[in-house]
């Protein structure tokens, strides 16, 4: 299991992450779903010891991955900007990584070069964003890790690409029982393959869980009254967002649905319906709620 206790981490003065705490099970997709510099990207680069938290924990297992090569062995990271070495081409990237990860796969990577039709002789310099992208997936995809961390995994791939690594990555967790965290402002990117998600903020974990967990944790309300309610009378409720329009409220609410449903009925509306909300609803009211601008997620 991959554990994170209180991790926060600073850069000149300001808290990329700040007191995050999590558990990723082994064996399952899990999203981080966040605003532009909500911290995705340290916390992948501390999950993978490339930096070392200010505070706070992050390893495997209870061992910390920071100054432990034995670790970093079972974890390949993807950054959102691939490298590779200078003048290299593929074949000769796939000799390196061969040489540093002892789980690198041969005939993993010759499938991959099917899957992903590269010439691994042509200068890596030379190939479009794209290109790049899949090279590099085909590299971390053959070292056949224990933790497989990808940055913004579907930048740059066009349609067909994206949908042939979702199919590889659900392969991965099921064949080999790879724990595969995906880092993404675009939730509709990643939603479809998630087993669990969590929604980081400025920093902070905001709400995590099973997909449906954190999908049913909001709940959208419409209700027409006779005499329409002030505000105060819902207060036993944990209101998110309220909207008025003649005697018509609509509630945005977190909690039991149940409880929630009870609770708005026992005011006997004339109208009354508790309507679902998809994952990226719950998120975009999760982040109304801090004041975030949406426009940066609905991308």
């Amino acid at each position: 299991m991959l554990t994170a206790l209180n991790v926060t981490k600073t850069f000149d003065g300001t808290k990329a992450l700040d007191n995050v705490c999590f558990n990723i099970e082994d064996g399952c997709v899990y999203g981080l779903v966040g605003s532009n510099g909500s911290g995705k990207s340290t916390l992948l680069r501390l999950i993978s010891g490339v930096y070392k938290p200010d505070g706070g924990t992050v390893g495997v297992d209870g061992v910390a991955t920071f100054n432990n090569p034995a670790l970093k062995n079972e974890i390949a990271f993807l950054g959102d900007t691939p490298y590779f070495l200078p003048q290299s081409n593929l074949k000769e990237m796939a000799h390196f990584y061969g040489s540093m990860y002892s789980g690198f796969d041969t005939d993993t990577y010759r499938r991959l070069l099917t899957v992903f039709p590269l010439d691994e002789n042509a200068r890596l310099s030379t190939f479009s964003k794209g290109m790049a992208r899949q090279a590099a997936l085909i590299l971390m995809l053959s070292c056949r890790p224990r933790y497989l961390l990808l940055d913004e995994a579907f930048d740059g791939l066009d349609v067909v690409m994206r949908k042939t690594l979702s199919n590889i990555i659900i392969e991965y967790t099921q064949k080999y029982s790879t724990t595969v965290i995906i880092a993404s402002h675009n939730l509709r990117e990643i939603e479809d393959m998630c087993d669990h998600i969590s929604l980081l903020h400025g920093g902070r974990l905001i709400t995590s869980g099973g997909i449906d967990e954190v999908r049913e944790k909001v709940h959208k309300i419409q209700a027409a009254f006779e005499t329409v309610p002030s505000d105060d009378a819902f207060s036993g409720l944990d209101v998110m967002k309220i909207e008025r329009s003649g005697s018509v409220i609509q509630l945005v609410v977190r909690g039991d649905k149940e409880r929630i449903t009870g609770y708005v009925e026992a005011m006997s509306p004339k109208f009354f319906e508790c309507i679902d909300v998809s994952l990226e609803e719950a998120f975009i009211y999760e982040l109304e709620v801090l004041g975030y601008d949406v426009k940066s997620i609905e991308e």
